[in-house]
């Protein structure tokens, strides 16, 4: 038979055939006067018999020693097992989290434990303004882990119409506004850190790399007013590493 009857019979495709013949899984017969490779049924079985333990997951690599040695094949079949089982213990957790996102609402890119916390965006809230937040929650939930991240951000709940005028601030905002968004702030964020000081503190690194995401994300002026209310905070006694969500 030819490599395309060959193929069709078992189910692969010729370039598949191609490919056992390079790593040796399956022998490559003569050619014809032809040309033309012409297969016998022994080739058919050994194909059968490696597309067959393929599809158990045994490793292309270790078919050969496994299609001539049936101890092996055997010694073979505790190892698939464990793959397996570890496989769908994986998938179950993987429908888990697929399952709280959905009744948490929350987008697929942030961890299923914070189903329960992640706010949504308020209605009419400024593209910049969301996608800020929700960039700052999947850097900081990463750095800090969930569980760490609920303890130190959970609470650090600021309305949303400071918010709004925290990202309205621009290079034209009058002085007394930016010290009133401040002094808002500071009103919301300042009664629970107390609350929050003997819980782990933010790393150089972190704290570092959480400074960058406001550099690329927020105007001139957003960043003064978040470095005041360090310093402010910071002089209360507070943690001065802790900037909290604006």
């Amino acid at each position: 038979m030819l490599s395309s009857e060959l193929a069709a019979l078992a189910g692969v495709t010729v370039r598949t055939l191609r490919h056992y013949h390079q790593i040796g899984l399956l022998p490559e017969p003569p050619r014809s006067s032809g040309g033309y490779r012409r297969y016998e049924v022994g080739h058919l079985v050994r194909l059968l018999r490696v597309t067959r333990l393929a599809s158990l997951g045994v490793p292309l690599s270790v078919l050969p020693s496994v299609l001539d040695d049936p101890t092996a094949a055997e010694e073979l079949l505790d190892e698939l097992d464990d793959r397996a089982s570890a496989e769908i213990e994986r998938l179950t957790r993987r429908r888990a989290d697929i399952a709280a996102l959905r009744r948490g609402g929350t987008p697929p890119d942030l961890p299923p434990e914070l189903s329960a916390w992640h706010p949504a965006p308020e209605a009419g809230t400024p593209t910049d303004m969301a996608r800020h937040e929700h960039e700052q929650l999947v850097l900081a939930a990463h750095l800090l882990g969930p569980a760490a991240f609920r303890s130190l951000f959970g609470g650090l709940t600021v309305p949303p119409h400071v918010t709004a005028r925290f990202y309205a601030l621009g290079p034209d905002s009058p002085d007394d506004e930016v010290a009133s968004v401040v002094d808002a702030l500071l009103a919301h964020v300042e009664p629970i850190m107390a609350e929050l000081a003997n819980l782990p503190q933010l790393d150089s690194r972190a704290s570092e790399l959480l400074e960058q995401l406001n550099e690329q994300n927020l105007g001139p002026v957003q960043r003064r007013v978040l470095r005041q209310l360090q310093l402010r905070l910071a002089s209360s006694e507070s943690d001065p590493g802790h900037s909290g969500r604006a």
